[in-house]
């Protein structure tokens, strides 16, 4: 678990990350009509997390409370 951690990555950090390697692959997949895919985006954003979660980058509080970004809300 990743519960204490000598040190965890801020949510606005993660969510550049994720802007910039995950994000542009969902929108190749999911979104060549143009029309952004909030589903297909917000489970990108939550894999994204979990996999932070998994390699003990983010701790057990992060995960549970940090919301998504604004680029996967409608």
């Amino acid at each position: 678990m990743a519960s204490q951690l000598d040190s965890v990555i801020l949510w606005s950090d993660a969510v550049e990350q994720f802007t910039e390697m995950i994000l542009p692959m969902v929108q190749q997949q999911y979104e060549r009509d143009g029309e952004p895919d909030i589903v297909a985006r917000s489970e990108a954003w939550s894999n994204y997390a979990d996999s932070l979660h998994s390699a003990e980058v983010i701790s057990d509080w992060q995960v549970a409370n940090w919301e998504h970004p604004d680029c996967c809300n409608d």
